[in-house]
């Protein structure tokens, strides 16, 4: 081996110490780093855990506005269905309503002609009580015949529980409904 000269052991030393340095200095970064990305993960660690929370708060929220856009889609559907039911009555009603209007206009556009039939019954009934009236004077016209007369003619049998009476019992009830139903009577 041989020795080395002072020289070069000074040069050795210096290239040691600046080695030893420049160790310390690394030493000293990566202690830093190590410390920047402790905090860098602390950091993250943290938003990481605040972002949990806040997804969970939406989940949670999110679950709480389905059940209450549930809950209002039910009652939608709820008043939908009484909606449509209430529509199907006052569609009914106004199926009534027209027919019965449909009705009065028949009525309405008849009514000449009845008010024409009445007047001519009337006037046909105070001609035939003033005749039988007669015939009831008269001496040689017996009294049962001018009953029986008053039988025969229809016009002059106004009780409608007579058998000879000219509108039916059914037409009777009828009419009697109608007059319910219009709350007029012709």
């Amino acid at each position: 081996m041989s020795v080395l000269s002072p020289v070069q052991i000074k040069e050795a030393n210096a290239h040691l110490a600046a080695v030893h340095r420049r160790v310390t200095e690394l030493e000293r970064r990566l202690e830093a780093a190590e410390r920047t990305v402790r905090e860098q993960a602390e950091r993250l660690m943290g938003k990481d855990r605040e972002l949990q929370a806040a997804i969970r708060e939406l989940s949670l929220r999110k679950e709480r506005e389905m059940v209450d856009v549930q809950e209002k889609l039910q009652d939608c559907e709820g008043t939908v269905q009484r909606l449509q039911m209430v529509m199907k009555e006052k569609d009914s009603v106004i199926a009534q309503l027209r027919h019965r209007s449909q009705l009065l206009d028949k009525i309405t556009r008849s009514r000449p002609l009845l008010d024409n039939l009445l007047s001519y019954m009337a006037e046909a009934e105070r001609s035939q009580s003033v005749h039988i009236s007669h015939l009831d004077s008269h001496p040689a016209f017996p009294d049962h015949h001018a009953h029986s007369l008053a039988g025969i003619n229809g016009l002059m049998n106004t009780c409608p529980n007579d058998r000879n009476f000219s509108v039916s019992e059914d037409d009777m009830e009828e009419s009697a409904q109608d007059d319910a139903i219009f709350g007029t009577t012709v």
